[in-house]
């Protein structure tokens, strides 16, 4: 019995290819990328095809590839190539489920901070803004573009020269070095898994393909929770609609037993288990 599957990779999908790729090299980098089209339209998006590259000069490289499924590229590409900027926001599990929920395929008119959650702050030497949640954010002036293939899943390398860093003080040491606990990375793996420096591989499904509500639809009442996680929210905000008033009311009728409990308390509980549609009737239970 072999010990090996081996492959070309030119006589398999690319489809399969790619699953391989992100399964095989793992855990990578997250850079939670801020740009701006050539109308001042913000958009955010991940990409864990990414890294440091050097230190003098400071380069960070990240790929957003060409989509397998229709071959089209992304918002951040065309936005890149026009305007030569980028923010790289470094991702902590803090913010994880808030920024998968920005890898979402909403139309380019949408602004992913407010679907996302994330606060959109003003940079130093660059147009496009930084996530104010995020530990680390780089100021990158876009040196080359390097396009590796024109089909679906070709790369394109942006490469990119920190002109300036910023660094929550929350993360760092006495000495001003980052303190790998406090930073609390996470890195992506293949199909849905992630992996925590501190604890190990979790998941967190994808995003639906319908798109989720975003936070800008959730109630008040339930954004300014303080119970309730930036991740607990984007979970909230990652259905495509919410209870219907006849599922409402049957399950007001079979939980009687939950009234009078706090419903942010019992929905965190249920967020945890990803029993997400089931959150939503308990936090809507008294509405």
């Amino acid at each position: 019995m072999e010990k090996f599957l081996t492959l070309n990779p030119k006589e398999i999908s690319t489809h399969k290819l790619h699953s391989y790729l992100l399964s095989a090299v793992a855990p990578r980098p997250i850079a939670l990328s801020s740009t701006m089209d050539d109308n001042m339209n913000p958009n955010l998006s991940p990409f864990s095809f990414f890294n440091v590259f050097s230190a003098n000069p400071p380069i960070m490289i990240f790929s957003p590839a060409r989509r397998v499924k229709n071959n089209t590229t992304k918002d951040t590409l065309d936005n890149v190539l026009s305007t030569k900027e980028v923010v790289i926001n470094i991702v902590s599990y803090e913010i994880v489920e808030q920024m998968s929920l920005s890898s979402s395929e909403y139309p380019s008119s949408i602004n992913e901070f407010e679907k996302a959650g994330f606060t959109m702050l003003e940079s130093d030497l660059i147009k496009p803004f930084r996530v104010k949640e995020s530990p680390v954010q780089f100021e990158c002036i876009v040196q080359d573009v390097v396009s590796l293939g024109e089909k679906g899943g070709a790369g394109n390398l942006v490469i990119c020269e920190i002109v300036k860093i910023h660094i929550n003080k929350k993360i760092l040491n006495d000495d001003l070095s980052i303190n790998p606990h406090k930073i609390d990375l996470v890195a992506r793996a293949g199909g849905n898994f992630y992996t925590r420096a501190k604890k190990g591989f979790f998941e967190i499904p994808k995003p639906i393909s319908n798109l989720g509500i975003g936070f800008d639809n959730l109630p008040k009442k339930i954004l300014n929770s303080s119970i309730l996680s930036g991740n607990d929210l984007a979970k909230l905000a990652n259905v495509e609609s919410l209870p219907t008033k006849d599922e409402l009311e049957n399950f007001k009728e079979d939980n009687i037993s939950i009234k009078g409990k706090n419903s942010h308390e019992l929905a965190k509980i249920l967020l945890q288990k990803n029993d997400i549609y089931k959150a939503w009737k308990v936090l809507l239970y008294k509405d």
